[in-house]
Parts: structure tokens; C-alpha cells; sequence
């Protein structure tokens, strides 16, 4: 054999031997450690047969046992070395296999101990688990739950949309019991969401049937309407009682201005008269409106203190507003002028106040002061004018230069019933001029002329013809010097117009408006009282104090009755136009003072006085070419 076989040979034989070393130990250490271990001969069955051989042997067998051990071990190692030597494979399997094995165990530890740390997470999770799975169970039972019930919880959600519908369409009664509904049901279940949605959603609804309420109460309704819409306002208890008939009028009151203030205001008195008209008619309705939904009886049942309230005040209050708002409305429109309906709206103003009279709200004492300011007004603005328009003629007059021949005043074919101005005054048209504008101011107040308006009247009067004879003397004063014999004849007979004709038809023209009759009736006094204290009648001798100098002296005073008959004042009149013989002409100095004519006042009887106011209306003057004069 060559070096390299023998090599391989050795090798292998190494390798062999080295093995069975290997085995051989390993196979002993394996016996050993099964057979002898403390552990394992103790509970060997065999150990203590054995043992219990040992105790049936003699001497001669037992000294004879340790050479029969040596030998079987001698046997058994030569058997076990054959058997390690015959299976040395086997047991290089088995090392390996236990090798193998250890590892495995190893990290099948390593693999426990890293399962033990994420038991603690993997049971977390497992609860997590079974807890979302139920939560799946329950939520699939609930769907199963309301499949089965769809019907019902459908009809529950379409509540707030039933709602809507009921009010849109006005079924205010559904519409309540829907609400009556949902209230139980939101205080039973008013913990789930949905049911709380839904409550509010009808909540909103609610207030949306409060606000369309409300806004019919400010149309034009009619009782039964307006008894159910307060009923409806009743059941839904968002307001307690006082605020109810406060919501009421407020509701009825925003109708009615609405109303009022689409009335034109471009004539005022057209806007008085549809106010009048309109405030009487609907005011009313809303009163009788009011009397039968609510009622000012006493409540049977106790209020709470804090309820303790005046009702029937609340009523009082606005109908005493409204009635003060429609006598500002009044004067507003009687300020800015009503023209000759004056009459007209004090008859609707006084029917007005009679029909509220039936539900204990007669405002007709409300009414005369605002009407006796507003005819006092009018006829002093009427006096005024005529005296300003007197004071401009006269300042431009001027005195004719030839004599004239006296007017005729013939009217013995007139109606004893009827009472002209005296015609002699168109031959100076300041005094017919004058004349005719404190006749306008006379049938202006001869349209509603009120026993109060006497006194003022009176006065202003007398304020302007004192005014009228004060411009006279003014105008004599600045005249005079330059004045002719002719002249001065025609202002002597100008002065004597005035105080003989002008002054007393203006007296008799003022007891045709405001007899001292009935005036002495209304006061409980005498007509010669009434004539002491100056009221409706002149005080002629003051008026005519400024002229009393330059008025003609005659032979006997030339009395002024207060009442003509038609035929007395054509004679009068006449005498007056025609010239007085004894009459004493004017010197030229202004310094020489006549003597007054005396004055006296008569009372008239009630049947002249009644004639005079039936022909008031009658009163004008003709125009002449020359002269504009206005008409009546």
C-alpha cells in the first residue's frame, strides 16, 4: 500500500477509534446516570430485589459475589464496548439527535417566555374582542329591532314634517295634539338623542304656529276667528293671562294703524273724515272682539301674588291710549284746515263718542275743548283778516271830491225773514269790504258756533272795531289838513255809517249766532245781566271812543236797537243815508270835540232772533263796477 492509503487508513482508524470513545463514554455516562444515580437506584424494583438476594446468600456465596460482579461487568462492558463498537452510528444519531433536541428546547423556552409577556396584551385584546362583538350583536339585534319596526319609528321621525304640514295648512288642532305628543314622548325618552331632535325640531315648529297666530290677530278677522285663534293661543300656555290680552291688543292695534296709515293724508279733511269713519267702525269691533274673548269679572279662584294682576286695567289703558291718539289725530287735521265740514266732523266725532258710551268710554267731553279752540282760531284768524284788509283800504281810500247822492236802501219787497247788511255802506267800500269779511268769519262760525265760543267771539269784536276806529282816526289825523268842505261831509257821514249802521248790524249779526236768550238759559241768568258783564253784546261807547268827536251831533241820540224788524231797519236805514239838517259840520281843527250820540241796547225776542239766524245764511253784499267787494 502506498503512504497515501496507509494515511487515509489511519485516519479513518483515528477517527474510528475516536468514536468509540466517544460512544463508550457516552454510553457508560448514560448507564451510570440511569442505573446509579442516588435517585435511580432507589426506586429501582431491581435494586431491591437484588438487595434482598444478597440477604439469602451464605458466606461462601457472598465472598464469592464481588468475583461474579466483576465478571458480568467485565461481560457487560465487553458486550456494551461490541455494541457501542456494532451501533456506533445509532448512538452518534442520538448524541446529535439530543443536541438537536436541547436546542429545540431551547428556544421553544425562549419562544415560551416570549408567548408569557404578550399573554397579558393577547387576553386585553381577546376582552376587546368579545366586547366589539357583542357591541356588533346588540347593535344587529337593534337593526333586527327596528326593521321589524320601521312603520312606527318612521311615523316617530316625521313628527317635526307632520308638524310643518299642519301649520302650513292651518290644522292648528292637529297641530297641538302633535305637540301634546311629543312633549310625553320627550319626557319619557327624552335621554335618546333622536327623540330629543325630534322635540326640539317641534319646538321650532311650535314657535313658528305662535308667530302665524299672532300675525292673523293683525288682519282684519272676524269674532269666531278670533275666538279660536286666542283659543289656540290659550291651549299652547306660552303666555299667562295678562300677557295674553296684552299680546291681543297689540296684535289688533298693529292691524289697525296699518289700517289708519294708509289713509291719504293729502287733504285733511278727507284723511279726518275716513279716520273718524274707520276708528269708530273698527275700534268698536275690536272692543266687542275683546268683551267677548276675555272677561273683567272677578276670578272665582284666588291668583298667586305674583299673578296678582289688574286685568280690566290692561283694557282701560289702550282704549284710553287709542282715544287720545285719535283726538291728536283730530287736532292735527283741524289745525291744518277742514274748510266748511267743520259741522260734519263734530257730528261723526260726537256719534263717535256716543257709541263708545256703550262700553263705558264716552270721550265726547274729550272733544269741545279741542273743537271751541279750533272755531275760536278760525273766527279770530277770520276777524283778524278783515281788520288787516280794512287797515290796507283804508289807508289807500281816498274820500270823493264831488258830492254823491245817498245810496237807496229800499227793501221793503225783501222777505221780512231775511236781513241784509245796510246798503249804505257801499258807498265807502273799506266799511263794505270790512263788512264782508267779519260776515265770512260770521258764517264760518255760524256752521257750529258752541255757547262757549261766545266770549271770545265778543272780544274779538270788540278788539276790531276798536281797531276799525282807531285806523279811522289815523287816517283823519293824516287826511285832514288837505281835507275839503266836500270831504269832510263824506267822512263825517263815513264815521256815522260806522257807528249807526255798521256797529249795530254787526251786533244784531252776532245775537243771531249766540241769542242772550239762550245763553241767559244755559247760564241761569237775566239778558240784562248778560248785558252788565259785556257778554255778546258791545260796549259801543269804548268802540267808539277814538271818533266820538268826529261823529255828527243830532238833535235827539238815534237809538240802536239789538233787534230789527225787516221794516225798522229800511227806516233806520234811510234816515241814517239822508242829510241831517241839525247835524254840526266838522271845524277844521281836530282839537274841537263833538258830543257822542248815546247808545242804548235792547233785548230781542226769541222768534226775531230765530228769523235773524235763518237768514244769516243769506248775508252779502252786492258789488259795484268800481269797488271789488267779496260775496257770500
Amino acid at each position: 500500500m502506498d503512504v497515501e492509503t496507509e494515511n487515509v487508513i489511519k485516519m479513518m482508524s483515528y477517527n474510528f477509534n475516536a468514536r468509540d470513545r466517544i460512544s463508550e463514554h457516552l454510553f457508560i455516562n448514560s448507564f451510570i446516570m440511569l442505573y446509579f444515580s442516588a435517585d435511580a437506584w432507589k426506586e429501582n424494583p431491581d435494586f431491591s430485589l437484588y438487595l434482598t438476594k444478597l440477604g439469602s446468600f451464605g458466606v461462601e456465596q457472598l465472598s464469592k459475589e464481588p468475583d461474579r460482579l466483576n465478571e458480568e461487568k467485565s461481560s457487560v462492558l465487553e458486550q456494551t464496548q461490541e455494541l457501542a463498537c456494532t451501533n456506533y452510528k445509532t448512538f452518534i444519531q442520538t448524541a446529535e439527535c439530543s443536541r438537536e433536541i436541547f436546542k429545540q428546547f431551547n428556544n421553544t423556552e425562549q419562544r415560551l417566555d416570549s408567548l408569557l409577556t404578550k399573554l397579558p396584551e393577547f387576553s386585553q385584546r381577546c376582552q376587546e374582542f368579545s366586547k366589539a362583538s357583542s357591541d356588533i350583536n346588540t347593535h344587529r339585534r337593534l337593526n333586527s329591532l327596528t326593521l321589524t319596526r320601521n312603520a312606527q319609528l318612521l311615523e316617530i321621525l316625521e313628527l317635526p314634517q307632520l308638524m310643518d304640514t299642519c301649520i302650513r295648512n292651518g290644522n292648528y288642532e292637529e297641530a297641538l295634539e302633535l305637540a301634546a305628543y311629543v312633549r310625553r314622548l320627550g319626557k319619557k325618552h327624552g335621554q335618546i338623542p333622536i327623540i330629543a331632535s325630534i322635540v326640539k325640531d317641534v319646538e321650532v315648529a311650535w314657535l313658528s304656529m305662535l308667530h302665524q297666530l299672532l300675525a292673523q290677530l293683525r288682519t282684519d278677522l272676524q269674532l269666531p276667528r278670533c275666538l279660536q285663534v286666542v283659543g289656540y293661543l290659550r291651549r299652547m300656555e306660552l303666555f299667562s293671562e295678562a300677557e295674553l290680552r296684552l299680546k291681543f291688543l297689540q296684535a289688533r292695534d298693529t292691524w289697525l294703524q296699518n289700517f289708519l296709515s294708509a289713509i291719504p293724508k293729502e287733504d285733511a279733511n278727507h284723511h279726518l273724515s275716513k279716520t273718524i269713519e274707520l276708528s269708530r267702525i273698527h275700534l268698536f269691533n275690536i272692543v266687542t272682539q275683546y268683551r267677548a274673548i276675555f272677561s273683567d269679572d272677578d276670578p272665582i279662584l284666588p291668583l298667586p301674588k305674583d299673578q296678582n294682576i289688574n286685568e280690566s286695567a290692561i283694557f282701560y289703558s289702550w282704549i284710553t291710549e287709542k282715544v287720545s291718539q285719535f283726538l291728536s289725530t283730530l287736532e292735527q287735521d283741524l289745525n291744518r284746515g277742514v274748510g266748511s265740514s267743520l259741522d260734519s266732523i263734530i257730528g261723526q266725532c260726537m256719534y263717535f263718542g256716543l257709541s263708545f258710551s256703550r262700553v263705558s268710554a264716552d270721550f265726547r267731553g274729550l272733544l269741545a275743548p279741542i273743537f271751541i279752540k279750533i272755531i275760536s282760531r278760525n273766527f279770530e284768524h277770520a276777524v283778524r283778516k278783515a281788520s288787516k284788509k280794512f287797515e290796507q283800504d283804508i289807508e289807500n281810500f281816498t274820500l270823493p271830491k264831488v258830492p254823491q247822492t245817498s245810496v237807496l236802501k229800499n227793501t221793503s219787497a225783501q222777505s221780512t225773514k231775511q236781513e241784509h247788511p245796510p246798503q249804505c255802506l257801499l258807498e265807502f267800500y273799506p266799511l263794505a269790504d270790512y263788512c264782508n269779511g267779519i260776515l265770512t268769519a260770521f258764517n264760518e262760525l255760524r256752521l257750529c258756533a258752541p255757547i262757549a265760543v261766545a266770549d271770545n267771539a265778543t272780544n274779538q269784536l270788540k278788539e276790531s272795531l276798536s281797531g276799525v276806529a282807531r285806523s279811522t282816526l289815523a287816517f283823519y289825523r293824516q287826511e285832514q289838513q288837505a281835507l275839503t268842505q266836500i270831504e269832510k261831509d263824506h267822512f263825517t257821514r263815513f264815521c256815522a255809517y260806522f257807528a249807526e249802521e255798521l256797529l249795530p248790524y254787526i251786533q244784531k249779526c252776532l245775537h243771531a249766532i249766540f241769542p242772550p236768550t239762550v245763553i241767559a238759559s244755559h247760564l241761569g241768568v237775566t239778558v240784562q245781566h248778560l248785558q252788565k258783564e259785556g257778554l255778546t253784546y258791545f260796549d259801543q261807547a269804548a268802540i267808539l271812543d277814538p271818533i266820538s268827536h268826529l261823529l255828527p251831533v243830532k238833535v235827539e241820540p238815534l237809538p240802536i236797537p239789538t233787534t230789527y224788524s225787516s221794516i225798522q231797519l229800511q227806516q233806520d236805514a234811510s234816515q241814517a243815508g239822508q242829510p241831517d239838517s241839525g247835524a254840526a259840520k266838522l271845524s277844521n281843527s281836530d282839537e274841537a270835540e263833538l258830543q257822542p250820540s248815546t247808545v242804548s241796547l235792547s233785548s230781542s225776542t226769541l222768534e226775531d232772533i230765530n228769523q235773524l239766524q235763518e237768514s244769516l245764511g243769506n248775508l252779502d253784499f252786492s258789488s259795484r263796477e268800481e269797488i271789488k267787494i267779496n260775496h257770500f
